[in-house]
């Protein structure tokens, strides 16, 4: 479990990440701005910057996540592959799977799984997330990405940080949604009311979203969205903001009777083999659970 603790600041002009190392000398400097970074210090309830100059009264919250494990264990679950070569696989994740270990999800994963059928891929990359070139949420189902050696992962995290990469996601929202195609540009960033939240913020991080009806269903819209950038919780986010939100999204969206997981899949894929050059795309039919939503619903 996280750990928090709050204080109040006793002196004026001191840096915010020194001031959190004299308080918790357990810390190092480093740590502590890396906290800091990732919004688990927090100023007056807004999010800190390493450099910010306190003022006496200051209220300072500190949020320390539980530390992940140091190394992956491989586990055998099933895996749905819809293509492999030598450079990468192409998965279909189901919903409910966590991506990479993370405080709170220390295994269980789907690189725990992707472990047990290539254990080589435990050198590739991040220690923790080796092959990961994209995420999905844990709710999210349908295509992702896995890179099987050092160059392929270079290649293909360059194409998704070009944003050559074709990322189109059905999903449905609450609200009968025009005009039937649109662009969503609003930056991205921490909530800073809640760290655990993502927002549309000033000082956040420039984000894209597409999206086109495919058809309305009594008070609700069916869209297929593209994202150009990707950014964390982007689709959510994005369809919250302008007021049609996910259906069964339990953070940002709306929860429904009919899905007990937002409804929203990463239906196609499209990228350039590292290999070859060549473009591929590949799709991922809708999942039982989320076509019976729209049965009932319809």
């Amino acid at each position: 479990m996280d750990k928090v603790y709050s204080f109040i600041a006793d002196k004026t002009g001191e840096r915010l990440d020194k001031y959190v190392c004299q308080q918790h000398p357990e810390l190092s400097r480093t740590h502590v701005q890396k906290l800091i970074a990732e919004g688990y210090i927090t100023v007056n309830d807004q999010r800190g910057k390493a450099g910010l100059r306190l003022s006496k009264g200051d209220r300072l919250k500190l949020v320390i996540p539980p530390t992940p494990p140091s190394r992956l264990v491989p586990e055998a679950m099933p895996l749905n592959i819809l293509y492999e070569d030598a450079d990468l696989l192409v998965v279909d994740k189901p919903a409910g799977l966590t991506v990479h270990p993370a405080p709170g999800h220390p295994s269980h994963t789907l690189v725990n799984a992707i472990l047990s059928h290539f254990p080589h891929l435990a050198d590739i990359g991040d220690s923790l997330r080796p092959g990961v070139v994209h995420r999905l949420d844990k709710d999210t189902s349908g295509v992702m990405l896995v890179a099987k050696n050092s160059a392929a992962q270079a290649d293909l995290s360059q194409q998704f940080k070009s944003h050559s990469v074709t990322k189109a996601y059905l999903v449905l929202v609450k609200g009968k949604l025009t005009p039937e195609n649109g662009v969503i540009e609003a930056d991205i960033g921490r909530d800073p009311r809640n760290r655990k939240r993502m927002a549309v913020v000033a000082e956040g991080r420039e984000a894209r979203t597409e999206y086109r009806v495919i058809k309305y269903i009594g008070d609700y819209t069916l869209l297929e969205v593209r994202t150009e950038t990707g950014r964390t919780h982007q689709i959510r986010v994005h369809m919250a903001a302008i007021g049609f939100p996910v259906v069964g999204d339990k953070v940002y969206g709306v929860k429904s009777q009919y899905l007990s997981r937002q409804f929203m899949h990463a239906c196609r894929l499209g990228f350039k083999l590292p290999s070859s050059g060549e473009y591929v795309e590949f799709k991922s039919e809708l999942p039982p659970d989320l076509a019976q939503a729209l049965k009932d619903i319809g």
